[in-house]
Order: C-alpha cells, then structure tokens, then sequence
C-alpha cells in the first residue's frame, strides 16, 4: 500500500465574508492521480489554491487542516512556506503563459526561482531541464525564448517544467489543458502520465471535463457549490455513480472512451 502523502480534513475556505468551501475531506498516496471535476465556480481551483497557499487577499481557511506527510501545513509561516511550495509542491497554473514575466526569458525566471531553493549553477540547470524537456516534448531553445513568442500548447510545456524541475512530491495542475486545442490537450495529458509513470509524483488535476477525468485518475472528487458532492475511485465514479449531479457531468461528455 502507497504511503499518504497528503490528506484534507474538514477543510472550508473563505473570501473576505463569503464561504466558498464547505467540509473537504480526502487523501492523495504517492504516485497517485486524483482528478477534482465539476462545473465552473464549485470550487476547484481554491482547494489547489488552500493547498499551496495560494488564496491571495481575503482568502482564508477557516477550519480543518492539512497534512503534508505528517506535517499540518495550514499555519506556516511565509519563510516556511516558500520552502514547500516549488521544492515539494509544484503548481501548473491555468494559463501558464500569463503567470511567466513578459519581458524575460523562460530559463531566465525558471532558473531564478530554482536557485531560492537549490544552489545550482547555471549548468546544473540545464542538465535537469533537458531531461524533464525531453519527456515533455519541449525543444531546448524554449529556454531562450520570451513568453509571447510561445504556443499555447509550448507555453503550457514551459509551466510543466517550472513545476517539475525540482521534483516535488505533488504536482497541483489547475486546468492545464483548458485553453489548449483538442489535439494539444491530448498530447499535455500523455505527457503529465509520463512524468507520474517516470517520476512516481503524485498528481491534483482541476478539470470540467469528464473525458480527462476518464483518461487520467485513479480517483475522482466531485464539486458542486463548494462541497464535495462524490469521492471514489474511478471505475466507482464511472460505473456506479451515486449522485444525479456525478451522472449528469458523465452524460455531457458522450462516449468517454474516445475522448482521448
């Protein structure tokens, strides 16, 4: 049995006087894939954003606590923070083009945010880079390229990298493939399977698409109005779904298995 590597109990968030997380509970095991699906606004994106610290100016968590191993890491410190996040948990944003700086090179701002963990030099660097972009189909000279000049489907590769160059335990995708054409999708999703299967990391993957929830997970999280609506593997999700709202995401995505 894979060790837990992160658990949620009882976790509820809110912004400034509105509650937008209600009573989340589960757990993710090393080199496992859980997929949190449901429509827009349910409250996705906040349980990664909770996670990693994310929840910016008048985001708070209000109740329960989280468990890096066996660490509660709801009250860290800022300092203690930016030790995890990046170097334990890494984080693809949804528009990964748009969270890099426009007017700097994306090996200049990658290599900049691994040295506030790592003491590497320029040259241990790129030795790591070129073994994570090999895996992910991304050419060498992205490195040297300015955000702008990048695809949609390249500038998601580069988000891929920044979070993994490190190797982090956990890797928190917020609807990586959201923006990206259906044959781009495809290819960033074999790709993120690549590196749970070569790296053994574990995977949070935000969608409100069924057919990557089909595709990627071992278990599924269903949202719907901050709570969580359903929890189970895949095959209990798909097959024996227990609530109307589960059936009805599964019936918007028809036939599944070719979706990818």
């Amino acid at each position: 049995m894979f060790e837990k590597i992160l658990r949620l109990e009882n976790i509820s968030v809110v912004y400034g006087d509105k509650k937008v997380l209600y009573d989340i509970n589960f757990s993710l095991r090393r080199g496992e894939i859980l997929v949190i699906a449901g429509e827009s606004g349910s409250g996705k994106s906040t349980i990664l954003k909770a996670i990693d610290g994310l929840l910016g100016k008048g985001g708070a968590i209000i109740d329960g606590q989280i468990f890096f191993g066996d660490r509660e890491i709801t009250m860290l410190s800022d300092g203690e923070r930016r030790k995890i996040s990046g170097a334990e948990i890494g984080m693809i944003f949804q528009n990964a083009g748009a969270s890099f700086c426009p007017i700097r090179t994306i090996g200049e701002q990658i290599f900049e945010s691994v040295t506030a963990h790592k003491n590497w030099t320029r040259e241990n660097f790129l030795e790591r880079a070129k073994i994570i972009m090999k895996n992910i189909n991304l050419e060498e000279n992205v490195l040297d390229e300015f955000p702008f000049r990048l695809s949609g489907g390249m500038a998601q590769r580069a988000g891929i990298l920044a979070a993994m160059i490190l190797e982090p335990k956990i890797l928190l995708a917020d609807e990586p493939t959201s923006a990206l054409d259906a044959v781009t999708q495809v290819s960033v999703v074999k790709e993120l399977l690549k590196l749970r299967k070569n790296h053994g990391i574990s995977i949070i993957m935000v969608t409100h698409h069924m057919g990557v929830a089909w595709y990627m997970a071992d278990k599924i999280l269903i949202m719907k109005n901050g709570r969580q609506v359903e929890f189970g593997t895949k095959d209990q999700i798909f097959n024996a779904p227990e609530e109307v709202y589960t059936r009805e995401l599964i019936k918007a995505v028809p036939r599944l298995e070719r979706s990818f």
